[in-house]
C-alpha cells in the first residue's frame, strides 16, 4: 500500500469535509468554487490512480454507479410518529397552557419551520452514513440510502471524533424553489411536461432506483428530531441542533426558544410574516418542549408525542402574469417594490397586487416585468410572488433596475447594515412624512377621526404638517383652505386632533413610527415604564431585558430616543401638551361584552381596519382570533369573506356583518 498516496488522500478527504460543512452548514464558504473543485478533481485522481483506498464514506462516493433493483422496507428502531395539528393561535395556547400545567416547573417552547418535503431518517454509525429512510407508514420506511448519499450536504461521515456510536437524525428532504425553475426549464427544452410542485418532486426523486438521477435534482436536507441515539451530548432541543452543526449535519433553521407559550405565539405570527423570504416551501410551524427529559416525562399517544404540536393554514397558489413593479416608501423609509399583476381569483379573492418584499428577492427570484408567476397566499399572509415559470418566458425581458434614487424625493437611498432593505435617509422625504403621518392618525396609534388619507396628502403636500408636532400646531382656519373642508368639518379635526393627547404612552410609542416597535411592544414597553421620561434615560440592556423586547427592538428605541430627531418630536410633542404617560390603573376594558368570546375576522370590511376591530374586541374583554374552529364564538365577514365563511358555517358557528358586530358593544 503506498503509504504517501494513502496520506495525501486522508488529508484531501479532511478538507473536501470541512469545506462542505462550511458551505452547506454554516453558510460561511471559505473557498471559490473553482478552488474546491480543484481539491475534488485531485482526490479523483489520486483515488484512480489508488483504486485500493476508495472506501465508501469518501466524498466522490456519493453517486452510485447502478440503479438498484427495487426499495427494500425496514423497520425503524425507534417508530417515526405522525404530529397533531392546529389551525389557530387559541388553539396553541390552550395545547401550551396544558402541557404547562403538567409541570411544577418552568418549560421552555422552541418554535421551527415545518418544511414542506419529504420526512427522512438518517442512521450513523461509528460516525458512518449506514442507511436512510423515508418514514412511510412510520413503524417501517423505504431504503432510500442510495439516493441520501447523493444529497451534498448530508455527510458520508460526520465530522469530528468523539461522534455517537450510534446517531439516528431526521429531518425533512426537500428541493428549493429555485431548483424547481432550473428543473422546468430542462423538462420543457426536452419537451416534456413541466413538474407542478416541490414536494411532489422531492417524493418521486428520492424513491428513484437509479441514484444517478437524483443526483442530477439538488435534493437537500434540515434535520430536526432524533430516532435511537447513543453516545447523543444534548440534553434539549437548541444545544442538539448546535451539536448535530458541529458534526456537519444541516440543522433546520430559525429556530427560537422562548419561555412562555404566549412569547411563541406571538413569535408564530411575526415569523410566517417572513416567510416570503425563504427560497423553500413551508406548510406550517412546529411548536415542541425544549428539554428532553420533560418530552420523555409527557411520553407519546398511539401516533403522536404529547410534547409538540403544528401550527397549519391553508395554502392558495394561482398562475398570473406579472404587468408592472411599483417602487413605495414607506414610514421608515423602506423602498418596497409592489407586483401589479394580471387579476387572478385567489382563495376566493380577486388579487391584482403582491409584495415583493425588497430588491434582494427580485434578483434572488429573477423576476421580470412580463413574467409568468406563481402567487401564493397562506393563511392571513398577503400574497406573496413564489416564483418566476422561467419556462414561460417570452424573449429576453429586461432584469429590473431597483432605484438608486428615491422615487419620491430623489434623495440618497442607503441598504441596512446588516440587512435587506434600501431605505431613504431623507427624514423629510414626502413620502415618508405622508405614511408617517397616516399612521400616527390610525385607530391603533393616536385615533384622530377624521384624518384620512386625502387630508394627509393634502396636508403635507401643501406644507402645512411635516412633522408630528405641527398637528397640533394647525388651526381652524388653515384646515378649512384644503379641498372640500368646510368650517364644520374642520372645527371637527381640530377637535380630534386636541382629543388625541391623552391617548397615553402606548399609543404614543406605536404612532412614532419608531422600527420594530408595533402595537405589542408598545404595550410592553408603557406597561413596563409607564412614562417616556423612564424610557429616555433607559440604557439599551434595560431594554433589552424586558420580555419580548431583545437587542435588535432595544437598540432601535435606544436610537429613535437618544438621536436629535427623537429628541426634537418627543420635545415637540411634550410642549402641545400630548400625554407621555400610561395610567395603567385607567387601562381597564371598555366593556365586558364580549368576556370570554373569540371572535375571528374575514373578507373586506368597510367601517374598520382589520387592526381597528381586532383592538375593539380587546377593549370590550374578548380574544381576535386568527382562524375559525369548533372554539370561535363569532365570525365577522365582509365581502368576499371565502372559506372561513364556509367553515363557520359546517361548524355551526355565528356570522355576523360588520353592523351586527357594533351591536354587540352596544
Amino acid at each position: 500500500m503506498n503509504a504517501k498516496a494513502k496520506s495525501e488522500i486522508e488529508k484531501l478527504r479532511a478538507q473536501i469535509r470541512f469545506h462542505d460543512k462550511k458551505y452547506y452548514v454554516d453558510a460561511a464558504p471559505e473557498v471559490t468554487d473553482l478552488e474546491y473543485d480543484k481539491l475534488f478533481n485531485k482526490l479523483k485522481e489520486l483515488e484512480v490512480a489508488h483504486p485500493e483506498l476508495i472506501t465508501a464514506d469518501s466524498p466522490t462516493q456519493r453517486i452510485g454507479d447502478e440503479p438498484v433493483p427495487y426499495l427494500d422496507q425496514v423497520e425503524h428502531r425507534v417508530p417515526m410518529l405522525s404530529i397533531d395539528n392546529s389551525y389557530s393561535i387559541e388553539e396553541l395556547i390552550d395545547f401550551g397552557k396544558k402541557t404547562e400545567s403538567q409541570f411544577d416547573e418552568k418549560v421552555e417552547w422552541v418554535v421551527e419551520l415545518k418544511i414542506d418535503g419529504v420526512a427522512g431518517s438518517l442512521i450513523y454509525e461509528d460516525g458512518l452514513l449506514v442507511r436512510a429512510l423515508t418514514r412511510g407508514d412510520g413503524k417501517r420506511g423505504d431504503d432510500i440510502t442510495h439516493n441520501v448519499r447523493t444529497i451534498a450536504d448530508i455527510p458520508l461521515k460526520l465530522h469530528g471524533d468523539n461522534t455517537p456510536k450510534i446517531l439516528e437524525v431526521r429531518g425533512e428532504i426537500y428541493m428549493t424553489n429555485s431548483e424547481l425553475v432550473r428543473q422546468n426549464e430542462i423538462q420543457v427544452a426536452a419537451g416534456k411536461p413541466e413538474y407542478k410542485n416541490t414536494r411532489n418532486f422531492t417524493a418521486g426523486s428520492i424513491r428513484l432506483q437509479d441514484p444517478r438521477i437524483c443526483a442530477e435534482r439538488n435534493l437537500k436536507m434540515f434535520c430536526h428530531g432524533t430516532g435511537l441515539c447513543d453516545g447523543l451530548k444534548s440534553n434539549n432541543h437548541i444545544d442538539f441542533l448546535a451539536e448535530i452543526g458541529e458534526y456537519g449535519l444541516p440543522p433546520t433553521p430559525r429556530v427560537a426558544c422562548f419561555k412562555s407559550i404566549e412569547a411563541t405565539t406571538r413569535h408564530c405570527n411575526e415569523l410566517i410574516e417572513s416567510l416570503h423570504d425563504l427560497d423553500f416551501e413551508v406548510d406550517g410551524l412546529v411548536i415542541k418542549l425544549n428539554r428532553f427529559d420533560q418530552r420523555e416525562e409527557l411520553g407519546v399517544r398511539s401516533k403522536s408525542p404529547r410534547w409538540l404540536i403544528a401550527y397549519k393554514w391553508e395554502k392558495y397558489e394561482a398562475v398570473t402574469t406579472l404587468n408592472s413593479i411599483e417602487i413605495q416608501v414607506g414610514k421608515t423609509g423602506a423602498l418596497t417594490p409592489v407586483a401589479h399583476l394580471q387579476p387572478v381569483e385567489l382563495a376566493e379573492t380577486t388579487v391584482s397586487r403582491a409584495s415583493l418584499h425588497n430588491a434582494e428577492e427580485i434578483e434572488r427570484k429573477d423576476i421580470r416585468v412580463g413574467d409568468v408567476v406563481v402567487v401564493e397566499k397562506a393563511g392571513k399572509i398577503i400574497p406573496h410572488v413564489v416564483r418566476v415559470e422561467r419556462h414561460l418566458r417570452k424573449g429576453k425581458l429586461p432584469k429590473f433596475s431597483f432605484p438608486i434614487k428615491c422615487p419620491e424625493c430623489g434623495g440618497e437611498v442607503r441598504k441596512d447594515e446588516g440587512g435587506v432593505y434600501i431605505r431613504c435617509i431623507n427624514y423629510e422625504c414626502p413620502a415618508q412624512v405622508r405614511e408617517r403621518i397616516r399612521y400616527f392618525a390610525t385607530r391603533n396609534a393616536m385615533d384622530i377621526e377624521g384624518l384620512g388619507d386625502k387630508i394627509v396628502r393634502q396636508l403635507v403636500s401643501s406644507g402645512l404638517v411635516k412633522s408630528y408636532g405641527d398637528l397640533y400646531r394647525l388651526t381652524v382656519e388653515q384646515v378649512k383652505q384644503l379641498e372640500r373642508m368646510g368650517t364644520s368639518s374642520s372645527t371637527n379635526l381640530i377637535n380630534a386632533i386636541e382629543g388625541s393627547k391623552q391617548q397615553g404612552l402606548g399609543r404614543l410609542l406605536n404612532a412614532l413610527s419608531i422600527r420594530h416597535v408595533g402595537n405589542t411592544v408598545a404595550r410592553v414597553l408603557a406597561n413596563h415604564f409607564e412614562d417616556m421620561g423612564k424610557i429616555r434615560k433607559a440604557t439599551v440592556e434595560e431594554l433589552s431585558n424586558i420580555d419580548e423586547v431583545g437587542e435588535i427592538i432595544a437598540q432601535s428605541v435606544y436610537d429613535f430616543v437618544t438621536s436629535d430627531y427623537g429628541k426634537q418630536t418627543l420635545d415637540d410633542l411634550a410642549s402641545h401638551g400630548v400625554s407621555m404617560s400610561e395610567d395603567l390603573s385607567a387601562r381597564q376594558s371598555v366593556s365586558d361584552q364580549l368576556t370570554g368570546k373569540t371572535i375571528v375576522v374575514t373578507g373586506t370590511l368597510t367601517k374598520f381596519t382589520r387592526e381597528e376591530i381586532k383592538e375593539l374586541i380587546r377593549q370590550h374583554g374578548g380574544k381576535a382570533g386568527s382562524s375559525v374552529s369548533s372554539k370561535t364564538d363569532y365570525l365577522v365577514a365582509g365581502d368576499k369573506a371565502g372559506s372561513k365563511k364556509t367553515k363557520a358555517e359546517s361548524l355551526g358557528v355565528p356570522v355576523i356583518s360588520e353592523e351586527e358586530f357594533e351591536k354587540l358593544l352596544a
